[in-house]
């Protein structure tokens, strides 16, 4: 019998672990922490009975994901919840951009937008299973929808900047906005369009629903899948070298490509060493979860009814705001995505007690406390959060890192997403996953397609690990 390590439990680890195993491959999946889940993991952060994510949050990729829908996450106690209003973005006015699944009905809340979001995201949701077929896994590939890829194309290799000219008003551009600044990057630079086009389109497919019971539930049912296809899991077993690898015919690594460079870099080509050397490392997030009496007081009522807001004004100043934290300065307003889960998963509250999820984007590295910046970032949309606050809970880049060591520097999406590296990630190849050691593989959200609780990035590594069971036999 084929034999396989993953290394680390993460969604990506999970789902390389799970696709092996289905396939009659012996797994053994070693975690470091003393819980599976990786980026997808909650818990009590504030005060008992209150239930916070530890990372990620929404997951329009998730519950569209070919591979979780395959394996039925459903029956091992996965349960999907929506929120009325997918994502507000509200303005100093007053005024608010809406984004719900429908896409009918984010266009009736645009006006004069109304139409032109129709005609820039309706082919793209309509036909968004065909599309991720062929954008979700490696850029070398042969497509198998090249029209549809063919349509996409010349708004996906726009900067963000530019295709917000298509929107005539605030709330048009800042709901776009907000959603490219998803991209953890200046929004000035082709290809910055892509990601903005991508998750607006997943959501008015899907929606952006959360688990119930905190995001940790998907990683949960995940684990027990694997476990009833007879993989088997340890954790609290920490891989710092070969030595901690049991011999396997397979090795699949849930890490950062410097984490597989500190492991197999002695073994690796030259060319794989080099470019694993270049890989950079992304943008910082600073995360603040707050305990709060009641709802937020927001200025703009339907903000109460959306899972997730973004808070960073209109597009002008999301897009400044990115560039200047790109260039390493700290601004008093930045882009804050805040979540309310509760709203549609009401199992997270304890009583009238409520959990804010927050996460500020900061200059790589950032070392300061951003703790009041999100704070006041809130309040500048909702006079009166301050008076509801019971308790706070924050993670800086050193704190977000030590939770994960994927997490460098509080890089939350595995790398950076500008240049090349937005679509050849870690380096340019036909099989990106294999890491020029005999049997061994990357599984990480650093290799294709990325950040997101889709679990993808772990079905195509495992999916290249058994191809090349027959030429290594």
């Amino acid at each position: 019998m084929t034999t396989a390590v993953v290394v680390g439990a993460g969604p990506n680890g999970l789902a390389a672990g799970l696709h092996l195993a289905r396939n009659g491959v012996d797994v053994q999946v070693l975690e470091a922490s003393d819980t599976v889940g990786g980026g997808a993991r909650s818990g009590e952060l504030t005060i008992p009975g209150v239930i916070h994510d530890y990372c990620s949050a929404f997951h329009p990729l998730g519950v569209g994901s070919p591979f979780w829908a395959e394996v039925g996450l459903e029956k091992y106690g996965l349960t999907w919840k929506w929120p009325e209003i997918d994502c507000a973005h509200p303005l100093d006015s007053g005024d608010a951009g809406l984004l719900y699944q429908s896409i009918e009905a984010t266009a009736a809340g645009l006006g004069e937008d109304g139409r032109r979001w129709q005609l820039a995201f309706g082919d793209l949701a309509r036909n968004f299973d065909d599309l991720g077929h062929d954008l979700l896994r490696p850029i070398v590939n042969v497509p198998a929808h090249p029209l549809r890829l063919a349509a996409f194309g010349p708004r996906a290799l726009l900067p963000a900047t530019v295709l917000a000219r298509w929107f005539r008003t605030e709330r048009g551009r800042a709901l776009y906005g907000g959603i490219s600044a998803h991209l953890f990057s200046r929004l000035d630079r082709p290809l910055t369009a892509a990601l903005g086009l991508m998750i607006a389109a997943s959501g008015h497919r899907y929606g952006w629903p959360v688990a119930e019971g905190g995001s940790g539930a998907i990683t949960a049912a995940a684990a027990a899948a694997l476990t009833d296809a007879g993989g088997k899991i340890e954790t609290g077993v920490r891989v710092s070298s070969r030595a901690d690898i049991p011999d396997a015919d397979l090795v699949l690594l849930d890490l950062s490509p410097a984490q597989a460079l500190a492991i197999y870099g002695d073994e690796m080509p030259a060319r794989i060493t080099r470019a694993y050397q270049r890989y950079r490392v992304g943008a910082s997030a600073f995360k603040v979860d707050f305990a709060i009496e009641g709802d937020i007081p927001w200025s703009n009522p339907d903000c109460v009814r959306a899972g997730t807001v973004h808070l960073g004004g209109d597009f002008d100043e999301v897009r400044d705001t990115e560039r200047r934290r790109a260039d390493g300065v700290m601004v008093d307003r930045p882009f804050v995505l805040l979540g309310q889960q509760y709203v549609a998963d009401p199992s997270r509250s304890n009583g009238t007690v409520n959990p804010i999820y927050a996460y500020a984007h900061v200059p790589r590295g950032y070392d300061g406390d951003a703790t009041e910046a999100v704070t006041a970032q809130i309040e500048r949309f909702a006079p009166g959060f301050r008076e509801r606050i019971i308790a706070t809970a924050s993670a800086g880049t050193e704190q977000l890192h030590s939770y994960n060591p994927n997490f460098a520097a509080g890089d939350i999406i595995g790398g950076a997403n500008d240049g090349l590296q937005m679509v050849v990630r870690p380096r340019l190849a036909v099989d990106p996953y294999a890491v020029g050691v005999d049997g061994v593989f990357l599984c990480s959200q650093s290799t294709p397609p990325g950040a997101g609780i889709h679990g993808l990035c772990g079905y195509h590594a495992a999916s290249s690990a058994l191809r090349s069971l027959p030429r290594r036999s």
